[in-house]
């Protein structure tokens, strides 16, 4: 690398005297392809139409029909953890995020924040002459770092991509999502009434970005990671396409598990021999549930369909317009997920995740009765235990934990024109893993892992390439990656030469197995198969060769120590009661400005359940009428609001999308300046009255008879201040519905401590991760 100010030329005392001579540019190794990485969300291993799904994913199955599908693919088993790995090459936790940030502990594998020691992907291509382009979900940092105050340096354009368009953490509102574009906030360029869809606007970016490129360099190549919403929860897509679901999931999830299990075989995603994991007691069978349960199970797995196969559309557009920039055959394209079919539905599925993250879940009369709103911008929805099981067959468990329900994933690679050429079709079953993305993308393009980025020496990779199976050969090649370990929130196993030791340690009550989250590491029982011939984990070896088992535990707690696992620690709820230091001045009054961006609600005053003033000085205008939100805080899934309806003050208070409460005034706000306040008491009861001054007069009083106690909504719509961001808190108007005065000054000022509810708290962060 050439020093900042080194010059290889010849200066004298003019021009006749020297020799001019310009730094290199990064140049890319002669003939390099683009690189897509295409990253799907909670997709489980039997939910796309290649690896034995009903669901329609034509253009995903085409790049698996020109190409490899890879059947023994592993990830992390949740979202983040596995992303840092494909990024970076390096085991989780050696990266800091052993778990999601959210639950950040303070240890290195627990940070929450990735070290610059393992560079990313983006970063060494780039430094090698790649455009770099992020679209999508990003979930790599920390969540105190996601706000307009925060630092850049874990943001996507602070770790080698040129341009981002996407979002910050675990999921967001598909019809109204909270986007970012490069280093700041942006809203949505429609409305869901316009035919909005994200998975359509990330499309949209990324062939603005490519098409951005070749309108001046029409031979640079490109990294494009490209990572949907799609498909975790909300499970929302437009109503055209869930409608061409109505009926397909009538058989239930026992029956299309069977089906599915039957599909893999012919096509030889899995290996003769292969059996099918039995249901778990937990699940109901499909012939025990009543009529409405089963039309609510129906309706939610017809909108997760939908939502994956409209997805596949708009990657389709995206592969077209690589197509149509004639980069198609040299372009290599991965598909991934990054974990397991997701169980955060619960047992019946769930109309709001909100609501289970408040320990309040909707019940299955309610739900039936808003059956038709599932799916649409009004719900947060995501589908019941049972499919997540059926996603993930032939099987065990599920996301979060490391049984290969949670960590077995899709993964489809197609090869540029002339690698491919003769290839079809081609099923790869040799063991692979997230870290051995970066390597092999590496290899591909024929570049080295460097030493130093940015003057930092950079650690190990611990991936290894698959470079290798990507040839009519390497059906046939042995494996290379011979031992993987995993762990997550507790959940151990390792994989080594053809065989797996796994235990499953509880976060929580879940299953009703009788299982304690408090019961030491020692006692967990750990099983032993012979994955090489029982994929599915059946036939517990265990009893049968103790040594071996032994042999593996032993090689576990190397790996642990070697990668920065220890120390193991599922206390979950220790994570919330003492969190990572805020170094924030504590305050009781925060102050928020007109039209600025969305503070999210991990960084905004603390209202749950919580006594608080809301205070806000207006200009009136004389004509037209006062109108607009005054200062908010979420969506129609759950938040509150204060605002002006036609020149009449209203607070509502929006419990997670099942009842509103709203605090109206009866006299008009006229011109001029005014000072609006609104006041909660909480009553210690989970509710409270609550008063509207207008000028320090009481104008309105009512009560609110249960505040929200631990988050107001799971989509990561924080704080406005003279709009709302959408859809709208209240029922009788559309957001923005931005304020037609001047907000002079606005205030949310608590009284007495912010109580934490540790368990609705881990509700919340498990839920949308």
């Amino acid at each position: 690398m050439v020093a900042e100010r080194e010059f290889h030329g010849r200066i004298g005392n003019d021009w006749r005297e020297s020799e001019p001579w310009w730094p290199p540019v990064p140049s890319p190794p002669t003939g390099a392809p683009n690189v897509v990485v295409i990253v799907l969300d909670d997709v489980g291993f039997a939910q796309l139409g290649c690896y034995g799904s009903d669901m329609t994913t034509p253009v995903l199955d085409g790049v698996a029909a020109e190409g490899f599908r890879l059947t023994n693919f592993h990830t992390t088993a949740l979202c983040s953890p596995t992303r840092v790995c494909l990024l970076t090459g390096r085991n989780h936790h050696r990266s800091g995020m052993g778990r999601v940030a959210d639950l950040a502990i303070g240890f290195p594998g627990y940070w929450g924040t990735p070290p610059r020691e393992n560079g990313y992907l983006s970063e060494i291509l780039q430094a090698n002459g790649y455009a770099t382009y992020a679209i999508g979900k990003w979930h790599l940092s920390p969540e105190d770092e996601t706000n307009m105050a925060g630092p850049r340096t874990t943001w996507p354009l602070g770790r080698g991509f040129d341009r981002w368009y996407g979002f910050h953490g675990g999921e967001t509102h598909q019809f109204m999502p909270a986007l970012c574009h490069d280093n700041h906030t942006v809203r949505p360029p429609r409305t869901a009434e316009d035919g909005y869809h994200l998975s359509a606007d990330l499309a949209d970016h990324a062939i603005e970005f490519l098409g951005d490129l070749r309108a001046v360099d029409v031979d640079k190549p490109y990294f494009l990671y490209f990572c949907t919403g799609a498909c975790h929860s909300p499970h929302h897509a437009p109503r055209e396409w869930i409608e061409r679901y109505r009926g397909h999931f009538a058989q239930g999830w026992d029956q299309w598990r069977e089906e599915t299990y039957a599909r893999q075989l012919e096509l030889g995603v899995i290996p003769e021999g292969t059996a099918l994991s039995p249901r778990p007691p937990w699940v109901p069978a499909w012939d025990t549930l009543s009529d409405r349960e089963r039309a609510l199970a129906e309706r939610f797995m017809e909108c997760f369909a939908a939502y994956l196969s409209y997805t596949d559309e708009q990657i389709g557009r995206l592969l077209t317009f690589i197509a149509d920039l004639e980069d198609v055959d040299n372009t290599v394209v991965m598909v991934v997920s990054d974990n397991g079919a997701s169980s955060e539905g619960g047992k019946a599925g769930t109309i709001n995740e909100g609501r289970l993250s408040n320990f309040d879940a909707s019940g299955v009369g309610e739900m039936y009765r808003r059956l038709e709103e599932i799916g649409g911008p009004l719900s947060h929805n995501n589908y019941p235990w049972g499919w997540t099981m059926a996603g993930n067959t032939p099987f065990r468990r599920w996301k979060r934990e490391v049984h290969e329900g949670g960590i077995a994933d899709p993964c489809i690679v197609r090869l540029p024109k002339g690698a491919r050429s003769t290839i079809g079709d081609g099923v790869r079953r040799q063991f692979a893993h997230a870290i051995d993305v970066l390597p092999t993308v590496l290899d591909l393009v024929g570049v080295q892992a460097p030493e130093t980025i940015g003057g930092i020496a950079q650690s190990r990779l611990d991936g290894t390439s698959f470079a290798y199976l990507l040839s009519e050969e390497g059906a046939d090649e042995p494996g290379r990656h011979v031992t993987q370990h995993f762990e997550m929130l507790g959940s151990r196993a390792i994989y080594h030469d053809g065989w797996k030791a796994v235990t499953f340690h509880p976060v929580g009550p879940l299953y009703d197995d009788g299982l304690s989250i408090n019961a030491p590491f020692e006692d967990d029982v750990w099983e032993l198969y012979h994955v090489d011939e029982d994929l599915s984990e059946v036939k517990d070896l265990a009893s049968v060769y103790p040594e071996r088992l032994a042999e593996l535990v032993e090689r576990w707690w190397d790996e642990a120590r070697r990668n920065d696992v220890l120390p193991l620690d599922n206390r979950v709820m220790e994570a919330i009661a003492h969190p990572k230091p805020d170094h924030r001045r504590p305050r009781d009054t925060f102050r928020y400005f007109q039209g600025g961006a969305p503070v999210p609600e991990s960084v905004a005053v603390r209202l749950c359940n919580r006594s608080h003033t809301i205070s806000v000085t207006v200009d009136v205008p004389v004509a037209p009428v006062a109108s607009g939100v005054l200062i908010a805080l979420g969506c129609a899934l759950g938040g509150w609001s204060l605002h002006v309806v036609d020149g009449q003050l209203r607070y509502v208070h929006n419990l997670y999308g099942r009842t509103r409460h709203a605090i109206e005034a009866n006299e008009l706000l006229g011109s001029g300046r005014h000072t609006v306040e609104f006041a909660f008491e909480a009553d210690g009861r989970g509710g409270g009255p609550a008063v509207l001054h207008l000028d320090g007069k009481v104008v309105a009083e009512g009560s609110i008879d249960r505040f929200t106690p631990a988050v107001f909504n799971e989509v990561g719509i924080g704080v406005t201040c003279g709009y709302e961001w959408g859809p709208a808190v209240g029922d009788d108007y559309s957001a923005p519905f931005a304020f037609n005065g001047t907000i002079v000054r606005a205030e949310v000022t608590t009284s007495g401590p912010a109580v934490l509810n540790p368990a609705l708290e881990i509700a919340a962060i498990l839920a949308k991760q």
